[in-house]
C-alpha cells in the first residue's frame, strides 16, 4: 500500500509541477479574480489528473491477463516512454518553448468558480500526454507486479492529492509566486524538477 501511495505522489507531482499554459492560466485567474476562482481552477486540473490516473489503473487491471505473457518487454517499453517524456520536457524547457494555444482565449470566460473548474478540467483532459504518462506508469507496474484494489485506489488518491496540493499552492501564491514560476527561470526549474521525478519513477520501475 505504501509503495502504491508513494508512486502516486511522485506521479502526481511529476505531471503537475511543470509550469506551462495551464498553470499560467491558473496563476492569472487567481491574480485577476479571487482565490476562490483560482482554487476552483486548480481543483479542475487536479481532477483531470486524477481521472487519467484512474483510467490508467483500470486499463492496466483489465489488461493484466494479456500483460503477463509479455511482461518484460512491456516493462522496458514503459521505462522508455517515461524517459522519453522526461527528456522531452527538459529539452522543451531548455529551448524556452512557450505553449499558449487557446488557453488565453478562454481566460475571459472563467470568472466564476464553477466556470473555472469546468474550463480547466476540460482543457487538462485535452492533453493526451497525460494519459500516456499514467498509462506507461501503471501498465509498467502491472507488468512487474500486480497491485491489489486497495493499492490501485491509493495510487489514484495520491496522484490526485499531489496534483491538487501543487495546483492550489500555485493558485494561492497569486501574482508574486506567479511571476516567479511563470518567468523563464521558473518554468525551466519546474520542468527540470518534473523531468527528474519522472526519471526517478522510470528507474524505480526498471529496478523492480
Amino acid at each position: 500500500m505504501t509503495d502504491a501511495f508513494v508512486a502516486g505522489l511522485l506521479a502526481g507531482y511529476g505531471v503537475a509541477v511543470p509550469v506551462g499554459a495551464i498553470a499560467i492560466l491558473v496563476i492569472g485567474l487567481a491574480a485577476r479574480t479571487s482565490i476562490r476562482v483560482g482554487a476552483a481552477a486548480a481543483l479542475g486540473v487536479a481532477t483531470a489528473d486524477g481521472l487519467y490516473a484512474a483510467v490508467a489503473v483500470l486499463g492496466g487491471a483489465a489488461l493484466a491477463g494479456l500483460i503477463e505473457p509479455v511482461a518484460e518487454p512491456l516493462r522496458w517499453t514503459a521505462v522508455a516512454v517515461l524517459l522519453g517524456l522526461a527528456a522531452s520536457g527538459a529539452y522543451g524547457a531548455l529551448r524556452h518553448r512557450r505553449d499558449q494555444g487557446r488557453v488565453a482565449v478562454t481566460d475571459r470566460s472563467l470568472g466564476t468558480p464553477a466556470r473555472a473548474y469546468g474550463g480547466l478540467l476540460a482543457l487538462t483532459l485535452l492533453n493526451p500526454l497525460t494519459v500516456l504518462y499514467f498509462a506507461a506508469l501503471v501498465i509498467g507496474r502491472q507488468a512487474a507486479v500486480d497491485w491489489s484494489a486497495g493499492e490501485e485506489l491509493a495510487f489514484v488518491a495520491a496522484a490526485f492529492g499531489a496534483s491538487a496540493s501543487w495546483q492550489l499552492l500555485v493558485a494561492s501564491g497569486g501574482s508574486l509566486l506567479g511571476r516567479l514560476l511563470a518567468g523563464p527561470r521558473g518554468r525551466l526549474a519546474t520542468a527540470l524538477v518534473s523531468s527528474t521525478l519522472i526519471v526517478v519513477l522510470a528507474v524505480e520501475l526498471l529496478l523492480r
